[in-house]
């Protein structure tokens, strides 16, 4: 990676800016699959780490492959500059991508720390010359025909690659797996595992993974104890067991399982259980009409003022302002 790129992917707090640019025929799920992992990753830690601004090329509304129109904050502006570019396309990309289109992406990916294509998105990087002598790939679908196409590009069957500046991803999965590894980067592992909870995906997979083999592992293809620890900690949110009750479940010591936290997760245990607890107070204090008193007890904390001084600690503002600004 570049320095740019590689500030990118440095651990942060200051907000990273996206420009997504979606073409037309783009997959909503790809789509979803950059975007949505951007908000979630900003609610679950309840500050502002991303923002972005979804565009066409002209500013109108975008028709996605399946027929349903994408409402767009504006028109594409190269000239501005961002941390993330990412183009995302999928079908008729030759359509869609006359000569001036493709000088606006050359000249925003100037601007830009990183750009990127998601699925036929590296079509788009590879007509502007933007992947020259690079590695890089696209849904596994198309990777014969863009092998062939570009041979001045060297494709590879990976689910994600960065090479330079420029990264390039093979669909929707690969492109979820991507944002995690970047959240992860910026944030932390425990972050972004939540992240990945919230839509109850459980790859989180290497980028050099070849596309078609897919196969479930979540946590526990790295560290079965951890994976194990971490699921019986979210079936006991409401009456926390002690870490040594957990660590013999799971059958280590408790120094085992500290060491096996921080090597993965990057946290002890303790901080991490907390966290799941937080995460779910935050969820019912947002999302439901439940008494502060009630989520108390739901998240395994002994009172309100308990709970309030944990939450503020965690989010930088009491349960109250949170619910305030659900509402609002």
């Amino acid at each position: 990676m570049t320095a740019a790129a590689e500030g990118v992917f440095r651990r942060s707090d200051r907000p990273l800016g996206a420009t997504i640019l979606v073409l037309p025929d783009a997959s909503l799920m790809s789509l979803a699959a950059t975007l949505d992992p951007l908000r979630a990753a900003n609610r679950v830690s309840g500050a502002e780490c991303y923002r972005w601004r979804v565009v066409s090329v002209d500013g109108r509304p975008v028709a996605t492959s399946c027929g349903l129109p994408v409402q767009v904050d504006g028109p594409f502006r190269p000239q501005e500059a961002c941390d993330l570019l990412i183009v995302v396309a999928a079908f008729n990309v030759a359509r869609h991508v006359a000569p001036a289109v493709l000088a606006a992406v050359r000249q925003g990916a100037r601007r830009a720390a990183l750009v990127g294509g998601v699925e036929a998105g590296s079509w788009v990087l590879a007509r502007a010359g933007l992947l020259d002598q690079r590695q890089a790939t696209t849904h596994w679908e198309d990777l014969e025909d863009f092998a062939a196409r570009f041979p001045q590009v060297r494709a590879i069957p990976d689910r994600w690659v960065i090479d330079g500046a420029v990264f390039t991803t093979g669909g929707a999965a690969p492109t979820l797996d991507f944002m995690l590894a970047l959240i992860r980067a910026r944030q932390g592992f425990a972050p972004a595992l939540n992240v990945a909870s919230l839509y109850v995906y459980e790859e989180m997979r290497l980028p050099s993974d070849a596309q078609p083999l897919v196969s479930l592992g979540r946590a526990g293809r790295m560290e079965s104890r951890v994976a194990q620890a971490i699921g019986i900690m979210e079936t006991n949110l409401d009456s926390p067991l002690p870490i040594a009750s957990i660590a013999a479940q799971v059958k280590c010591s408790s120094r085992t399982l500290e060491g096996l936290f921080r090597d993965i997760v990057q946290t002890s245990p303790a901080a991490y259980y907390q966290s799941l607890r937080l995460q779910a107070a935050r969820r019912l204090i947002t999302d439901t009409d439940l008494g502060m008193a009630e989520i108390a007890v739901r998240t395994g904390f002994a009172s309100i003022a308990s709970l309030s001084r944990a939450f503020r600690r965690r989010f930088g503002h009491p349960p109250t302002a949170a619910r305030r600004g659900s509402k609002a």
